[in-house]
Order: C-alpha cells, then sequence, then structure tokens
C-alpha cells in the first residue's frame, strides 16, 4: 500500500495586526481600481455605440479620442464587438430587402414601440446626461409602465380570493373530527355519532362562516350533507386564498404513474393457480379473461409460483410443473376449453409457499415488485387480507392509481373453528380491517357473509363458467322434447374439510335418520378430512356414498336433480351457482352466502332442520323450472363483470381522465386543495405494517412461514430472479 505524505510546507511566523490590516486595506483598493477600470470602459463603449447609432444604424462604433488613449487591451475590447455589429448591419439590410418585397408591417404595438424608440434617439441626442441617467429615465418612462401595468392584471389574484376570514377554532375541531370518522369508528365510536359532533360545531361557527357562501345569507337550518359540503368549500376558500396547493399526504407518494396513450393496464393479483381447482384460482382467471375480451384496457394476471415440494402437497394427481412457461400452456388450455374464445392477456408469476397450518399459498417478497412500474396503474387483490397479512414492501396505493379488493373467503368463520378460535377471530378481525384499510381504495365482497371491512360494500362480481349455462340450455332443450333429463336424485359436491359444510351435512341428516330412510346421497371431493367425515358416516350409519372429487361439469353429474349444500362457511358457493346455471334444484341454508341465489325460484332455502326435511322432499317430488334468458344473464360472467366494472368505479376511471390529469386542468379541487387527515392514517397504518412484517420475529410469533419474507433459491432459479440481496441490498458501515 502506498502511503499518502503531504508535501512539506515552510511555516512562517504569525503576523501582526497592523500587517493583517494593511494588506487587508491592499486587497479591498485593488478591487475597487478594478471595478471602476471595468465601469469605465463599459461606460465609453457604450457611449460609442450610442453615437455611432445616432449617426447611422450601418457604421461600425466610433472611437473616440478617449478611447485612443485607452490600453491595447481594451482596443481589442473594442475589436472584437465589430464581427456582431457587422452581423446586425447584415441583418439589417436582409429585414429591409424583405420589406421591400412584402410591404411594411402596420402592426399597431409595432408601429408605437418604433414611434418611442425614435423619441428616445432624440433625447440621447439632446442630451449630455451619463447612461447611468440615461436607463434611469427609461425605467421611468410612460412605455415601461404600461408593460409593468400588464404583467401585473395577467398575474392579478381573483378578486374572489381576497378578504378570506381565516379558519376558527369550531371549524378547524369540526373538519379534524369528520377525517377522523373512520378512526374513530375502529375505536367504537359510531359514525352517527361523528357526524352529530361535526353539526354541532358546525352551528356554532354557522354564523361566522356558512352564510359567507349560502346566497342570501342562507337558511339557518342546514342538513348534514349541505353542512358537509359547506364546510369543504370553504376550507378550500381559505386555502386557496393563500395559495396553497397540496398535491399529496404525509404518508402518501404523490408521484403515480400516469400511463400515456389510449389504454389503461388492469393487474389482478390472486392466491392461488390451477391445477388447483380453488375458487380463488378459477374466479381470478375468468375475471381476466373477460376483462380482456373487451379490449378497453390491457390486462395482466399474477398468479403464485410454487417450488416442486410445494407443487406436490397442492397439485391434485401428482401433476407437477417444471416451469412457469409449462404451468401457463396448462392455465390457457384449460381456460380456452371452457370459455369458447382466444383470451389476450398476460400471465405472471411471484414466488409462493405452501403453508400446511393455514391450507393456503402464502406470497415470499413482495408482490407488487413482480407488476412492472409501466404496468402500475389499476390492481385488482383477490383476498386483500390473504395477500398483506405479511406482506413487506411498496404500498399497493402507493405504487398503483386505484386498488380494489375482493373479498372471497370468510376466514373469521373457519378460525372459530379451532383451538382458541373466539380469541383468533378477535385479532384476526382486526388485522384484516388494517391490511384493507391501508393497502386498498375500495372493497368488494361476494356476500355480507364476510367481516365488515373498510370502505367496502357486497356485490356478487362472480359469474359461472360458460360450459355450465350450455349444460343448462341442453337440458331445458331436452325437456322440452319430451326427453328425460334428471334420472339421479340428489348429490353435494365439496372440497371434504369439516368446515366446507360436511359438520352441517352429518348433523342434519343423522337428526333426521327415520325421515330421510330410503333416501340416498352422493358426496363427490378429496381433501385433508376425508378418512374422518367417511368415519363418522359409516358409525352413524348414514345412507351416504363417498366419491372422488370431480369438475362439477363430469357427464356423470349432469343426470343428478338436486344439489344439497348445506355450508354456512362460504363465502359464495360457486358450485351453487354451477347448479343453477345447469337447471338443477338447490337446496341451502338461508344464509346471507346464498342472498344472490335465492331470487332464483329453483333455489330452496331453509332456515330450521325441520324444513331443511321439507325442502328435500319438495325439490325430489318436483321437476326444476328451465332459466329464463335473464336468469341466464345474470349467472354469465358478461353480468358479473360489468357489475365488477360499476361497483368497484373502474369504469369511470377507464372513461374519464385521470386524477392526475383532472388536477391539472382544475389547478386547485376539493381533494387536491386539503390535507386528507384519513390518508394520513392510512399511510401511518401503512408504515406500521410494514415496520412490523419486516421483523423475523414477530413474523414467526404470528404464524407466518419461516424465511418467507424474501424468496429463496429455488424461486430464483425458477423464475430466473436475482438474489433478494441483489434485488434490495442493505448498505452498512
Amino acid at each position: 500500500m502506498i502511503n499518502f505524505r503531504p508535501p512539506e510546507t515552510r511555516t512562517r511566523p504569525p503576523a501582526g495586526w497592523q500587517e493583517v490590516r494593511s494588506s487587508a486595506d491592499a486587497d479591498l483598493q485593488l478591487i475597487k481600481n478594478r471595478a471602476n477600470k471595468f465601469k469605465n470602459i463599459a461606460d465609453r463603449e457604450l457611449e460609442n455605440f450610442l453615437n455611432s447609432a445616432s449617426i447611422s444604424p450601418f457604421t461600425g462604433p466610433v472611437i473616440t479620442a478617449s478611447a485612443a488613449n485607452t490600453p491595447p487591451a481594451e482596443i481589442d475590447f473594442v475589436k472584437k464587438l465589430r464581427p456582431k455589429l457587422s452581423e446586425f448591419r447584415r441583418a439589417n439590410e436582409r429585414i429591409k430587402e424583405e420589406r421591400g418585397q412584402f410591404g411594411e408591417f402596420d402592426w399597431e404595438p409595432i408601429r408605437a414601440f418604433k414611434t418611442r424608440l425614435k423619441e428616445l434617439e432624440v433625447e440621447i441626442k439632446g442630451t449630455s446626461s451619463s447612461p447611468a441617467e440615461i436607463f434611469e429615465g427609461i425605467k421611468n418612462s410612460e412605455f415601461v409602465g404600461k408593460v409593468k401595468s400588464s404583467l401585473k392584471s395577467i398575474c392579478k389574484e381573483p378578486e374572489e380570493t381576497k378578504g378570506v376570514p381565516p379558519l376558527d377554532v369550531p371549524e378547524l375541531l369540526a373538519y379534524l373530527v369528520r377525517q377522523s370518522s373512520p378512526f374513530l369508528d375502529q375505536i367504537g365510536i359510531r359514525k352517527d355519532v361523528s357526524e352529530k359532533i361535526v353539526e354541532s360545531l358546525c352551528s356554532k361557527g354557522q354564523n361566522k362562516f356558512l352564510l359567507h357562501s349560502l346566497p342570501g345569507g342562507g337558511s339557518s337550518l342546514i342538513d348534514g350533507d349541505i353542512m358537509s359540503d359547506e364546510l369543504d368549500l370553504r376550507i378550500a376558500s381559505v386555502l386557496q386564498s393563500t395559495g396553497h396547493c397540496y398535491d399529496g399526504g404525509f404518508w402518501e407518494d404523490s408521484t403515480k404513474q400516469h400511463l400515456p396513450g389510449d389504454k389503461r393496464h388492469v393487474a389482478i393479483v390472486t392466491t392461488a393457480s390451477l391445477p388447483w381447482m380453488t375458487g380463488t384460482a378459477v374466479n381470478p382467471l375468468f375475471r381476466a379473461a373477460y376483462l380482456a375480451k373487451s379490449e378497453k384496457q390491457n390486462v395482466t394476471l399474477l398468479v403464485p409460483w410454487l417450488c416442486k415440494s410445494d407443487q406436490e402437497l397442492v397439485y391434485p394427481n401428482q401433476l407437477t410443473f417444471s416451469s412457469p412457461e409449462a404451468q401457463e400452456l396448462y392455465i390457457r388450455t384449460w381456460l380456452e376449453e371452457r370459455i369458447g374464445f382466444k383470451a389476450d392477456f398476460k400471465i405472471s408469476f411471484y414466488p409462493g409457499k405452501f403453508s400446511k397450518a393455514r391450507r393456503s399459498i402464502l406470497p415470499a417478497g413482495d408482490t407488487s415488485h413482480f407488476i412492472p412500474s409501466r404496468d402500475a396503474d389499476i390492481a385488482i387483490l383477490e383476498e386483500p387480507e390473504h395477500l398483506n397479512w405479511y406482506h413487506h414492501g411498496k404500498r399497493w396505493t402507493d405504487k398503483f392509481n386505484h386498488v380494489v379488493g375482493i373479498v372471497h373467503t370468510n376466514y373469521l368463520e373457519y378460525i372459530k373453528r379451532e383451538k382458541n378460535g373466539a380469541l383468533q377471530a378477535f385479532f384476526v378481525k382486526h388485522i384484516n380491517n388494517w391490511v384493507t384499510r391501508a393497502y386498498c381504495d375500495k372493497v368488494l365482497r361476494l356476500s355480507a357473509a364476510t367481516q365488515d371491512l373498510p370502505r367496502s360494500l357486497v356485490c356478487n362480481v362472480h359469474g359461472v363458467n360458460p360450459k355450465f349455462l350450455k349444460i343448462g340450455e341442453k337440458a331445458a332443450a331436452d325437456k322440452q322434447s319430451g326427453q328425460k333429463v334428471f334420472s339421479k336424485g340428489a348429490y353435494f359436491l365439496g372440497k371434504m374439510v369439516w368446515a366446507k359444510g360436511y359438520r352441517e351435512l352429518i348433523d342434519l341428516l343423522s337428526k333426521h335418520k327415520t325421515e330421510f330412510d330410503g333416501f340416498n346421497l352422493d358426496v363427490f371431493g378429496n381433501g385433508e378430512d376425508a378418512h374422518e367425515v367417511q368415519s363418522t358416516a359409516k358409525r352413524l350409519n348414514l345412507n351416504v356414498n363417498f366419491m372422488k372429487g370431480r369438475d362439477h361439469a363430469d357427464d356423470s353429474l349432469h343426470g343428478y336433480k338436486v344439489f344439497i349444500n348445506p355450508s354456512i362457511s362460504d363465502v359464495l358457493c360457486t358450485a351453487t351457482a354451477e347448479a343453477l346455471a345447469m337447471g338443477k334444484f338447490v337446496v341451502c341454508a338461508d344464509h346471507p352466502s346464498n342472498e344472490f341465489f335465492q331470487a332464483f325460484p329453483n333455489c330452496l332455502t331453509y332456515k330450521t332442520p325441520e324444513d331443511f326435511v321439507a325442502k328435500v322432499e319438495e325439490a325430489m317430488s318436483s321437476e326444476p323450472r328451465p332459466l329464463t334468458p335473464e336468469e341466464q344473464y345474470k349467472l354469465s360472467w358478461e353480468a358479473a363483470t360489468q357489475r365488477f366494472m360499476e361497483y368497484s368505479d373502474i369504469d369511470k376511471i377507464l372513461s374519464s381522465e385521470t386524477t392526475l390529469d383532472r388536477r391539472r386542468r382544475k389547478g386547485m379541487g376539493k381533494s387536491v386543495s386539503m390535507p386528507n387527515l384519513e390518508g394520513m392514517v392510512d399511510g401511518g397504518l401503512a408504515f406500521a405494517h410494514n415496520w412490523l412484517t419486516g421483523n423475523e420475529f414477530l413474523r414467526l410469533c404470528t404464524g407466518a412461514i419461516p424465511r418467507s419474507r424474501d424468496y429463496d433459491k429455488e424461486h430464483c432459479n425458477d423464475l430466473h430472479l436475482l438474489p433478494p440481496q441483489v434485488q434490495n441490498p442493505i448498505y452498512g458501515w
């Protein structure tokens, strides 16, 4: 190693005070002399230029006697100006020639400007003032004054922003309480109570500020909505009067993507993939296909990729894939066989791991990283709570312009069936509220069977496979031609776990064994609890025939007339919708999860065990009615996609300007002008969640898969990813 040693310097003894002072005075005097020298040169050159302009506009600068006695350096400075002035003369000559061809310009401002220049030239000729005085006169002239007044009128503030009184304490408190209403609701203060508090505060300050904005003084009786709007306008006017423009929250990223071009981009992120035949694998796939069918937007479906060891645990019939390309081919082939058209959308994969304890796939690493920033426009999170329990990465609402969550699963119902279920359900309920509020702009719940989440509403945005509707159409045609359509009795189909309705089914059959004497039920399904379920039914001597699970559209199931589904843990049972589409009877519980199906005449709901027996007997002794065209459309994916676009607000977003464009066009809108306290709270929740999920110990305490904060080496090899240490380096000292 070469050691650098600075060169030795000779030190001198410290100078005395008088020596330092005299040196500083000499330096200052030298600076002043040089400044005066340059000032004199500038004055002489300006004087020469003005003199030459007074003689002829085409002659060069005249060197006066004073300039003749100047040093050579100053003469060189003047000589350098000659090429510039010669270019100016040539340009003037070209302009004169063009004037001769096209005539003089007679625009009023130009003519006034020429007149003023001529007056200025006369003044310069007839005065002996210094250049500084000449320029001071130009600055104070009437012409310059008019220019200044014109510019001031352009930049003039609007009259309505003047004289706006400042906010007082009741106004600030009213706005604070109203913006905090979601947070207050979380801690037990109902929304109607907070609205009354806001109304009370507004009424106190009503004479001070509300009457300013009401025409003719307004009325003293103002309802809540008008009061809220007036408060918004009042705060917006105060902010506008101060010139404040707010473009983002304390916790928010105000640099969201503004995508060029005609098409927007929709990214659908889900928690499962084919060949696992579960709702979160099938329904998002159909959603992507039918969204892409409209060709109004580009669509990407992001599904989990499992390593081979996890594939063997999850996928049926020991089916595994060596690469994402092979699984994508399987998915597309399966889909196109059922929808009848080629779906033009992209399929991407993110690293996932299977949790045996939760019987579900959990993301490994930052899932949002696998949607490129150029495509980060609209995100659809299938099961947003599931995706974000352990999400440690970029906030979805920061990366995307609009984020919609779709709730598929009633997790609280499943958890309550486990050991210490009530306590676990309490914590999971609040965690679900936390993550959906922090990461979603809007949440759609398939039925009221799910927990009430922030910014959520109930709407069934799922349809049925078109293949089932064709089976129903064929059954109706065969029946009309006199053929016997249903030759078999009742059946049940579903994953064989206790929580999927098997507990309720065995309880109902065992309690009314006498009434069901001679009644046989065929059950199709595979699952972790298969052995225990079958043993229990055999021990109770129930007339139940257990068979292996199969596709609901299988030919062997077409002849069954009655589908029995006693489950109350489902959010919206896909098998129930498929049975109705095939023209069968459905016997199900009177439960919020079945509310959508109750409008169909072939859906028979029961409230009590005795009512269950009566509905089964009714279905077995009668024939189902064929579906009308309206009922068929209601079950279709076309109708489901239309409902989804409407209730998620995506149709408004796709058919209008982006939020950023509206903000730029309006300059200052109500939502842009006011700092949103609710957004700041949501950002704080997201920040806290990101910090907690970054701690491996806390992740393990809450049930996360070990070392799932980042993807592992096997995922890197399968998906051709850089190691997480390279993707997200940590720099230290």
